[in-house]
């Protein structure tokens, strides 16, 4: 099997994770080819918003494991390759030096073990550097890897991330029984204490060890957890181990298994909600148990979850744009927080009007429902509940919005 034809069955079984991400990091060119410098990462984006910057591929898509929702489980009848970490440096400095990738994100099956796996995915990071590749490298560590091969790893690549795959552990035990949720948080853990010191002196000489943080991703669909499950755990990631993403993935019913949904697409609009209200964790100081109660512990499909917390404390509104917190600004739908902050900077010199936010070129589309000025509520802003929530959503027709927040 030639190059070619292991690349593209190899970079077809890597899209499915999602967890890659292309800025963050503080390497700089030292005299050699690239630059993973946070500046100098360009960004390209598919139709549903996935970043397709890097040169994205497996390893292998061979797999000791046989995870039901997997297209690479052990079980399918699917074409199987390996790359040689000798194959991959030469695929990234080529296409690197075609402008056709600013760097590389490396993940793998299981073949044979992990430790082995983990050991070939260290010498393509070892080989690159050597030959003076200076791009941004994300690779994705293997749960249950020795923990000297990650400190190992942490010294040559910008981001690592440590799947979690499937939010619970009864959802682990079901559909990935190989998998555990205590080898999964062992990495990350110990990235996450490593990161506490972000240089430390290595082999002689005083090195960063994955400047660009972690991250991690999680299926949305392939088991029966609740939305409020899983913004809870991705908060608790965030807080607790410091994670710089966490990536949703709708799952792909690729499988068949009587332990997994029957659908017919998708879940993309869940999928996208679940964003919006991670959106709010990590700008606009929403907690978790704020945005999903356990009486309702899923999204609305049709308003977005912003929109959503704004109608049900409707007696919290309008608010005063003269008056609000930072805090109170971020919770009006329609003003993030580039608006919150020119509104705050502006009510320093004078009272604002009406007019003044449009002068700040701050648009009431939304906002509008929610504010007073002086006083004074905006033109065409509703009062009756029903009428701002048709208005949110885009008319009587009841359109589903996929934009983000604010």
């Amino acid at each position: 099997m030639d190059l070619l034809e292991k690349l593209e069955i190899l970079s077809d079984a890597a899209k499915y994770d999602v967890s890659c991400s292309s800025s963050g990091s503080s390497r700089r060119n030292k005299g050699g080819l690239g630059n993973g410098h946070k500046a100098g990462i360009c960004h390209s984006w598919s139709e549903d918003g996935r970043c397709i910057s890097l040169l994205k591929i497996l390893m292998t898509n061979r797999c000791a494991y046989n995870c039901d929702y997997c297209c690479n489980r052990r079980s399918n009848d699917v074409p199987r390759a390996s790359f040689t970490p000798e194959e991959v440096v030469k695929l990234t400095m080529e296409f690197y030096r075609r402008n056709y990738i600013e760097g590389l994100f490396l993940s793998s099956g299981i073949d044979p073990s992990i430790d082995e796996t983990t050991d070939r995915m260290l010498k393509v990071a070892k080989l690159l550097r050597g030959e003076g590749f200076h791009g941004y490298i994300h690779m994705k560590v293997i749960p249950g890897s020795d923990p000297k091969l990650v400190e190992e790893l942490g010294h040559y690549i910008d981001r690592a991330s440590v799947n979690i795959e499937l939010p619970s552990t009864r959802s682990l035990e079901l559909l990935a029984p190989q998998k555990t949720r205590k080898a999964i948080m062992a990495p990350m853990a110990q990235i996450t204490d490593r990161l506490m010191n972000t240089t430390a002196s290595y082999r002689g000489k005083k090195e960063t060890f994955i400047p660009a943080g972690q991250t991690t991703q999680m299926i949305i669909g392939a088991s029966g957890e609740s939305d409020r499950d899983i913004l809870t755990l991705g908060q608790a990631l965030y807080q607790r181990q410091g994670l710089k993403r966490v990536y949703y993935s709708a799952y792909v019913p690729i499988n068949q298994s009587a332990l997994l949904p029957k659908l017919d697409q998708p879940p993309l609009l869940r999928e996208h909600r679940i964003y919006q209200g991670d959106f709010l964790l990590r700008f606009y100081h929403f907690q978790a148990e704020e945005i999903l109660t356990d009486q309702d512990p899923f999204f609305d499909l049709d308003l977005d979850p912003k929109a959503k917390w704004a109608m049900d404390h409707l007696d919290l509104f309008p608010m005063e744009i003269n008056q609000a917190s930072y805090e109170e600004l971020l919770r009006i739908p329609g003003l993030g927080p580039r608006y919150a902050r020119r509104i705050l900077y502006a009510r320093r010199s004078a009272h604002l009007s009406l007019d003044s936010l449009k002068s700040l070129n701050i648009s009431l589309k939304r906002a509008k429902h929610f504010i007073t000025a002086k006083g004074k509520r905006a033109p065409g802003a509703f009062f009756d509940p029903e009428a701002i929530k048709r208005d949110l959503i885009g008319g009587p027709a009841g359109i589903k919005q996929l934009s983000f927040l604010p």
